[in-house]
């Protein structure tokens, strides 16, 4: 079986609830970023908890984007480490129902968890337990698998581990000696501060397509205009892809500006909605559609996804509504 997009990142589950602002204060975490906790914290947060309804799925960057990819009927497969648990089944299970392969052997120990604290702007506090998806390393990657791929999709909260960073470089080296191209996602803007050097030499090296949201453009090039950061990492990346919100994106492909409409709607949840879009692009650069085009149906999902709770589709795009948006962004050309 051939993939569409062959995805590594860290294997979590996403457990989510809405809260007010007064409780994220109280806990005294940032608002709005992600926070990598020890698990004690993250069951105090949890206790807290305790009668507010909450939700879960399998989460993670790259694993939301893989699911995304298979969830417009893409063909995707993914690396991720959980442990042997009920938890860890749980994230199998809920990637597998989906279509995609993954196969990476369970560990002795905690499934990694993120805690998702959605506050009344649609912000997303997320409390971090990396448990055993830190273990993931470059044993994990299987070279059979990758070479299936026609894009691997790496996450840029790999960086943050030895074992993990090497999986990911693991992961590029594979992917350029078997002609696959590399897709890379800066993932947080806090990750910019810490590796910002490294960052800039895989841009200039081996990744074809850079995903970065506006905070994360600016930082990486010290501009202020997003159509000049844009241009910028072009000059080193073969395509980019980034987003602002809700004053849409920006594709750069062959050296051409692609502007992408945003999608108006009211944020409920802004949980995955990179990945979201990641997955619309990815799987229509894949599926012989424009880039246009699959930013089109990109922006879409996005705001498909902030709309409701969750990273998961809730309402999940048809081949014909698929089709129709297509369709659209060839009239708005």
């Amino acid at each position: 079986m051939s993939y569409d997009v062959f995805g590594v990142g860290a294997s979590l589950v996403d457990i989510q609830a809405q809260v007010d602002d007064g409780l994220i204060s109280d806990l005294g975490f940032d608002k709005g970023i992600m926070t990598l906790v020890e698990e004690d914290a993250q069951q105090k947060v949890l206790a807290q908890l305790a009668g507010t309804s909450i939700t879960r799925c399998a989460g993670g960057s790259a694993a939301n984007t893989i699911m995304g990819v298979a969830d417009f009927g893409g063909t995707a497969a993914f690396a991720g480490k959980v442990g042997n648990n009920e938890i860890g089944e749980f994230f199998l299970q809920d990637m597998r129902k989906m279509g995609v392969t993954i196969e990476v052997p369970t560990a002795e120990g905690q499934t990694g968890t993120s805690v998702v604290l959605i506050s009344e702007d649609a912000q997303r506090t997320m409390l971090t337990h990396l448990g055993v998806s830190a273990t993931l390393g470059p044993d994990d990657i299987n070279e059979d698998e990758i070479k299936k791929a026609k894009y691997v999709y790496v996450e840029g909260y790999l960086f943050t581990g030895d074992s993990t960073k090497d999986a990911a470089y693991k992961t590029i080296e594979l992917a350029k000696k078997h002609n696959v191209k590399v897709a890379f996602t800066v993932s947080d803007p806090f990750l910019i501060g810490l590796f910002r050097d490294e960052f800039l030499q895989l841009i200039e090296g081996p990744v074809d397509l850079l995903f970065c949201n506006e905070e994360e453009a600016k930082s990486l090039t010290e501009q202020e205009n997003p159509i000049d950061c844009a241009h910028e990492i072009h000059k080193h990346a073969e395509n980019v892809a980034l987003t602002m919100g809700g004053d849409g994106s920006i594709l750069m492909h062959n050296g051409d500006v692609i502007p992408i409409e945003s999608v108006q709607v009211k944020a409920i949840d802004t949980t995955g909605a990179g990945d979201m879009y990641a997955a619309g692009v990815l799987f229509g650069i894949t599926n012989e559609y424009s880039w246009r085009q699959a930013g089109h149906l990109a922006s879409h999902a996005a705001a498909r996804i902030v709309s409701q709770l969750g990273a998961r589709l809730k309402d999940r795009f048809t081949a014909e509504q698929i089709q129709t948006l297509m369709s659209e962004s060839d009239l708005k050309a």
